[in-house]
């Protein structure tokens, strides 16, 4: 155990100094209306309409993130039929980032996953093209909307909610006080187009998506080919240095019978807990496990996000329906969160933390109320702006709705977690 936390260190260490070596850029070389993909991107939710860098050539920014996790995690359930658990490393997880910027105001994103839980291969995530100005038809054309408007166009993941933006995206883990992702992680890549104000702390966000997870024209009885609607009304402000309140509050509807069921299994790089709920001698092993998707065929969602921060203490909340159509069995499930942080030290460096996390409800109005609930408590280091270093304990139950027959009836996982992360 000490040799492998030795080698973890000097790994980290290793990693630190080449990230250090890479990142070094001056301040013309910035990317305009971007959040940094670092500490300095913490609480950063839509890209700011502020931005201190002149366009003066392309330019490309080339980034990545790192993360390998230590795991010590135990799993047990009615049926006693889960394969045994020790503690090791789990598969290191990589992102490839390029982001260039094109013309002024105008920036495009690529995210291509190296490794990931669910692809060991190497394959493109997503990507979009961001636009804040409109100079590139002429000089300042529409000059005044687009000093409140963002116009974003791509596949990718798209503005619904505001736990995406704190969520672990493979190995972008950084955003992420703690290892995995909320139960019902609302996040998908889907071809989308959407439009967003910025406005005396006021938002808002209005797109649509295709609906689509796996793109194809073809349209047959296995696809209807229907596109979702989504936006966000919210408001952020700044009230002083110590005091931040934002409040907003999300939608999402697909009327498709085929393309409602991404919204909560989108993200196909697999969840952060390796392994768990894995019955012995399965055929198909579960990537996605410690997650929970209500496969809603047509699916409409609301997600309401509180945030606050006064000082180093740090809240971050959700509250979400999911609901069916009537014709598919008017089933409902409820998300409720609710994470609170300190942060301190100089730079606030250092934060402790707890989150609790419970899904509730059912598949149709018939069938037996199903409730999943979790807790996060724990720790980090930010080394550097790039360097990151997490430990927690994690304990979810499966507490009721589930079959007797089934590997969740009584089931639940355990244990500690060590994360180490580098982006930049």
């Amino acid at each position: 155990m000490k040799k492998l936390l030795t080698w973890l260190n000097v790994g980290i260490f290793a990693l630190a100094a080449v990230t250090t070596t890479l990142a070094q850029e001056s301040e013309s070389d910035k990317l305009q209306y971007f959040r940094a993909n670092d500490k300095r991107g913490l609480n950063v939710f839509e890209t700011p309409k502020e931005t201190n860098s002149t366009f003066e050539k392309v330019k490309v920014f080339v980034g990545g993130d790192f993360a390998l996790q230590f795991q010590s995690i135990n799993h047990s359930n009615s049926l006693n039929n889960l394969v045994d658990l020790g503690s090791n490393v789990n598969l290191p997880t990589a992102n490839l980032n390029i982001n260039t910027q094109l013309a002024d105001g105008l920036r495009l994103h690529l995210r291509t996953y190296l490794s990931s839980k669910h692809h060991n291969e190497a394959w493109v995530k997503g990507g979009h093209m961001q636009i804040d100005k409109l100079d590139f038809i002429s000089p300042g054309f529409l000059e005044g909307f687009m000093s409140v408007a963002t116009i974003t166009v791509g596949l990718d993941e798209f503005n619904y909610g505001d736990a995406h933006f704190r969520r672990s995206d493979n190995a972008r883990v950084i955003f992420n006080p703690f290892i995995g992702n909320y139960i019902m992680d609302a996040f998908s890549t889907e071809a989308f187009g959407e439009l967003t104000i910025q406005k005396n702390g006021f938002i808002g966000v209005i797109g649509l998506t295709n609906g689509k997870l796996n793109q194809s024209v073809v349209v047959n009885n296995n696809s209807d080919n229907k596109a979702s609607f989504y936006g966000k009304l919210g408001f952020d402000k700044q009230f002083n240095d110590d005091v931040r309140f934002r409040l907003t509050g999300s939608w999402y509807i697909n009327n498709g019978t085929t393309t409602g069921t991404y919204l909560f299994g989108g993200d196909r790089a697999g969840s952060r807990y390796y392994k768990i709920m894995e019955e012995v001698g399965a055929e198909r092993v579960n990537d996605f496990e410690g997650r929970f998707n209500p496969r809603f065929k047509q699916v409409s969602a609301i997600q309401f996000n509180p945030f606050l921060k006064v000082s180093g203490f740090e809240f971050f909340g959700i509250y979400e329906i999911a609901n069916n159509s009537e014709d598919q069995g008017n089933g409902q499930f409820t998300q409720v969160a609710g994470e609170a942080l300190y942060r301190f030290g100089a730079m606030e460096q250092f934060y402790l933390g707890a989150r609790y996390n419970s899904v509730t409800g059912n598949a149709t109005e018939d069938a037996a109320d199903l409730k999943i609930t979790r807790t996060n408590i724990g720790g980090g280091w930010f080394m550097t702006n790039n360097v990151l270093i997490k430990l927690e304990y994690v304990n979810q139950q499966y507490k009721s709705g589930f079959a007797t027959d089934s590997k969740y009836n009584g089931g639940q996982f355990k244990g500690v977690n060590l994360e180490a992360a580098i982006s930049f």
